[in-house]
């Protein structure tokens, strides 16, 4: 191969050189797979690390994330695919999304092989219970900080009744969704009082 030969890891777009197709799945596979709590993180890591590098610049990066909102499934493996899509078609889409599953999948898998081995054991099962009991006094304190303001008096009656018509609808076995519109829609309508200080 010559020195002026180009190969087609060295292509050019838009924003710079494009990635070859195993510096793309490295950076995918770290970036995916360090975060932890939804796709959103990871997009920011790959976001920066493709800009650092010179692979993508702001406006490709908000047209990827615009396609992988439309798309249903993952955001996140969406995005991934599109990422190698761009660069490499096929083959740079196949190897995005490999890495951006595969060693999550495999992580999981060990994850709850070693939970269902180690779940015989009394500690491991009282440490679960004492991890519910942390989500549930985290979920209250929530919910509490949620409903606060609208404890005070003259808030008070429009709260009671929107908490009665929920539970009443909960009760008859409506979904989740019907109960939060009918809520809502009482909260609307409802009128409001400005609180005197």
């Amino acid at each position: 191969m010559t020195a002026g030969a180009e190969t087609k890891a060295d292509t050019v777009t838009g924003e710079g050189r494009a990635p070859s197709i195993r510096q793309l799945a490295a950076a995918v596979a770290f970036d995916v797979n360090r975060t932890v709590g939804g796709g959103h993180a990871s997009i920011e890591l790959l976001r920066r690390t493709f800009t650092s590098r010179g692979w993508l610049d702001a406006d490709s990066h908000g047209l990827i994330v615009a396609v992988s909102r439309l798309t249903p499934g993952t955001n996140i493996l969406a995005y991934c695919v599109t990422l190698g899509w761009r660069y490499h078609r096929w083959p740079g889409a196949l190897a995005a999304l490999v890495a951006a599953s595969v060693p999550a999948s495999l992580i999981v898998f060990l994850l709850t092989a070693t939970l269902a081995q180690i779940d015989r054991y009394v500690v491991v099962r009282g440490l679960l219970a004492v991890g519910v009991l942390v989500a549930g006094v985290l979920v209250l304190a929530s919910a509490w900080a949620l409903i606060q303001p609208y404890l005070v008096k003259s808030a008070r009656v429009r709260a009671l009744l929107v908490s009665a018509v929920a539970a009443g609808l909960i009760a008859l076995d409506a979904t989740p969704v019907r109960v939060l519109l009918v809520a809502a829609l009482i909260g609307f309508l409802l009128p409001t009082r400005a609180s005197r200080r």
